[in-house]
């Protein structure tokens, strides 16, 4: 007996109970929360509705790069212990790190320019706190929500 499940976000396998969510009836596990909040937030990128696929099941990536401005330079240290708290997210392809500015490659399906953020503060480091680059961030934000709910597969409404 098969003591594991696919993550649908990752693909990994994990155990039936790590971040297990129910959702509309079915019980799907995660490898991380990450993992399962991409999930929640758009759960048909992952699971099709009835004759459609969803886009993760075609195999659909969504490369983005983004550019992120740090508050101050940072120390070779702090640019190393970046480097490895990225690229423990899923769905990171590349990192570059010079100076203040750090650059990344992701799939926008496993990992979102907020969660990014996110692992960037968790770290120690701050983001460039004047307002254009933190409208730009908000726009970033609100760009990926739009094109992803695009991507989502729709439930159909209603018979013809």
């Amino acid at each position: 007996m098969n003591d594991s499940t696919k993550d649908p976000v990752c693909g990994m396998q994990v155990s039936p109970d790590s971040y297990a969510i129910e959702h509309l009836g079915m019980h799907y596990a995660f490898c991380s929360r990450q993992c399962q909040d991409r999930f929640k937030a758009n759960p048909h990128l992952y699971v099709g509705v009835p004759g459609q696929m969803a886009p993760k099941h075609k195999g659909v990536e969504v490369l983005k790069q983004r550019r992120f401005r740090l508050e101050q330079p940072m120390s070779d240290t702090d640019a190393s212990i970046l480097v490895e708290a990225l690229g423990t997210m899923m769905g990171i392809k590349h990192i570059e790190v010079a100076g203040d500015i750090v650059s990344i490659t992701y799939d926008l399906l496993q990992a979102t320019a907020e969660q990014i953020e996110e692992r960037i503060g968790q770290v120690g480091l701050r983001l460039g706190t004047e307002w254009p680059a933190r409208l730009q961030r908000g726009f970033v934000h609100y760009l990926e929500v739009v094109e992803v709910g695009n991507l989502e597969v729709k439930p159909h409404s209603g018979h013809y």
